[in-house]
């Protein structure tokens, strides 16, 4: 097995682990930041919030591919406004989940915040 498939696979590993908390994670508790699921799945230096995007776009590219919300949704930055970082709506627009328009981003990931949600049931 090469690094890079390694890398892949030790990834793909990691956005089932993602899913999985975020799937069993009270309603209550939810949103989590990037930093808290860091913390959840005990991941360690280095480049812990870098693994965790990586994983999380893994999922965004799952959920789109088979008509679900997008889990990765319930994960945001702790700065800013209770919104994910920019990567996220850089990917959900690219997969064309999210408005390409900047100005109507954020009521869109709302929207597909509670589709998220909803769907965990």
């Amino acid at each position: 097995m090469t690094a890079s498939s390694a890398s892949q696979q030790a990834t793909r590993v990691l956005a089932g682990r993602v899913r999985q908390v975020l799937e069993q994670t009270s309603e209550s508790a939810l949103p989590l930041t990037y930093r808290q699921m860091t913390e959840v799945l005990g991941l360690t230096p280095p480049r812990t919030i870098q693994r965790l995007t990586d994983a999380l776009e893994v999922l965004m590219r799952d959920d789109v591919a088979n008509g679900r919300p997008m889990v990765a949704a319930l994960v945001i930055s702790q700065r800013g406004e209770g919104l994910p970082a920019a990567g996220f709506f850089e990917l959900a627009a690219e997969l064309g989940r999210l408005p390409v328009d900047p100005a109507l981003q954020a009521e869109a990931y709302r929207a597909e915040y509670q589709r998220a949600l909803a769907a965990r049931a």
